[in-house]
């Protein structure tokens, strides 16, 4: 058989298990009920202060972009809607310890971090962009104590699932250094402290990353692990530059086919998404039957955000979190944690997250159940936002590669 039949065929054997996933997650979203959704929220996470880099002596400092407004104007419209009534706050929870942030950096890396935080200017993380003021140290432990504390509240069934409102971000931070506005990678740590303190019910975890620039720190920590399915979506050579490529798909052989890239096309919007989850993310989450989803939410493929040039609705975000709930719900008894990464927009990100966080909940829009965004009706009228055939190329290709290595891991000896 040629190369060009078996692609044929494996397209088309992905195709109909997809269909299948797609058809089965459509069905049952609509049947998610109300859960107990737990939800972390800390007043020292806003006291997190990057510190601008002025690029040129003609350029005027600006206000950083990863700035606290954004998640301070989410917590609160959870507060005046009263949607903060139906959550289950998760408090009184530690910072993470170094060794716990030492199951996923390296102790130069977090000795650095501490050690230019103790000083009153400061310090940098990495080349430039992730500057970070006093004390940040403390308070990146604290955003990754906060991600251990949600996965602990779900495993000891407190709650069913939960959100965790952290700054700073985590995705882009890699084992021995912090990058793009990020410092330790919370959705990471949370990862290794499950597979370490549960190692009979947690043996495999899928990480699902929508947040617009590509996960390359989650990435690179489980590049070689078999036990860990991670799934980034994000736009094209957006950030970092030559990063997150379809044939990056993990490094040892019996981690290939565990690293997933969906590098999408500037300009992509719903049916892009919507086509992603029905071809890749659903039936590939399906096939890995992790033990326990978390999910990298960043916000930062809307229409509205600066740092991007994609053009998702706060609707965009509800449909991809109702997915993912209810893969949970179908995979793994509704283990599912949401991580907040990045997302510039001080208008746009709160609609966009109580979007989330209404899915998580089970609320229903048309029972008039749920926040109306008063950008919505905007967005979606925007053009572009059906799928495009170039956008459906990359994800083919995507779903192609995806058989080709499934039937690669099931080889080997």
């Amino acid at each position: 058989m040629s190369q060009e039949q078996c692609c044929k065929e494996e397209s088309n054997a992905a195709t109909t298990t997809m269909a299948k996933a797609s058809s089965s997650s459509s069905s049952l979203q609509a049947a998610v009920v109300a859960r107990k959704v737990g939800y972390i929220f800390e007043e020292r996470y806003m006291w997190h202060n990057p510190w601008i880099v002025t690029f040129s002596p003609l350029l005027q400092p600006f206000q950083h972009w990863e700035h606290a407004e954004t998640k301070r104007r989410l917590h609160n419209l959870l507060l005046v809607s009263n949607l903060y009534e139906k959550l289950i706050p998760l408090k009184g929870f530690n910072p993470a310890t170094k060794s716990d942030i030492e199951l996923v950096h390296t102790t130069r890396h977090v000795e650095n971090i501490q050690l230019q935080s103790s000083r009153m200017e400061g310090g940098i993380a990495d080349a430039g962009e992730t500057t970070f003021s006093q004390y940040a140290f403390d308070i990146a432990c604290l955003a990754a104590g906060g991600a251990i504390h949600a996965v602990e509240k779900v495993m000891q069934k407190e709650v069913d699932c939960a959100y965790v409102l952290c700054r700073p971000p985590g995705h882009h931070a890699v084992t021995d250094a912090g990058m793009g506005f990020c410092i330790f990678n919370n959705v990471a740590i949370a990862a290794r402290h499950l597979l370490k303190v549960y190692p009979g019910s947690i043996q495999k975890i899928a990480i699902v990353d929508y947040d617009v620039h590509h996960g390359n720190g989650t990435e690179e920590i489980f590049y070689d692990d078999s036990n860990v399915l991670f799934i980034s979506i994000h736009q094209d050579s957006n950030f970092p530059i030559d990063s997150g490529h379809i044939h990056n798909v993990g490094g040892s052989n019996d981690a290939k086919g565990y690293n997933m890239n969906i590098p999408l096309p500037p300009g992509s919007g719903s049916g892009a998404y919507q086509y992603v989850f029905e071809k890749v993310v659903i039936p590939a989450l399906h096939s890995f039957q992790p033990d326990f989803i978390l999910v990298s939410s960043g916000f930062d493929a809307s229409y509205a955000d600066p740092l991007s040039a994609m053009i998702l609705s706060s609707d965009d975000f509800r449909f991809m979190a109702s997915s993912l709930v209810q893969a949970s719900v179908d995979l793994c008894n509704g283990r599912i944690v949401f991580l907040h990464e990045g997302g510039y927009s001080e208008s746009y990100v709160p609609f966009c997250g109580v979007a989330v966080l209404e899915a998580m909940l089970g609320l229903e829009k048309h029972k008039g159940e749920c926040i109306q965004d008063p950008f919505l009706n905007e967005v979606t009228r925007w053009g572009g936002q059906a799928l495009q055939e170039h956008q459906k190329q990359v994800v083919d290709q995507v779903v192609v590669l995806s058989m080709m290595l499934h039937k690669f891991q099931q080889d080997i000896p």
